[in-house]
């Protein structure tokens, strides 16, 4: 027989550990980098940039469009690691349930 209240009990369990394990990834922090390392940002678990480090050997008024470039992929590669980060963390949190790329709301 369909047990619901067996089946809510679980549906709400399984939502405290998602919203606990959003709360702890966005405390993660991960580092992307381009250029060799000549550029490096790091990005919290909610996508935000907490720091940008340019090395000062890269810096050319004539080539600010190759930093602008750099900063760009030093970013993207931060953020791809933060996706990754929060994919495995909600597969924790889920025992490995796939909802069809449902993401974390950041």
């Amino acid at each position: 027989m369909f047990n619901i209240q067996g089946l809510m009990k679980q549906a709400q369990m399984m939502q405290k550990r998602m919203k606990e394990t959003q709360d702890k990834l966005a405390l993660e922090v991960r580092e992307g980098t381009s250029g060799g390392g000549l550029v490096k940002v790091v990005l919290n678990g909610k996508n935000e940039m907490k720091q940008i480090s340019i090395s000062p050997e890269i810096v050319n008024k004539d080539e600010i469009d190759v930093l602008e470039d750099m900063v760009m992929a030093a970013y993207n590669d931060a953020h791809q690691k933060i996706n990754v980060m929060q994919e495995e963390g909600m597969k924790e949190a889920t025992g490995g349930a796939d909802f069809g790329g449902l993401r974390i709301p950041f």
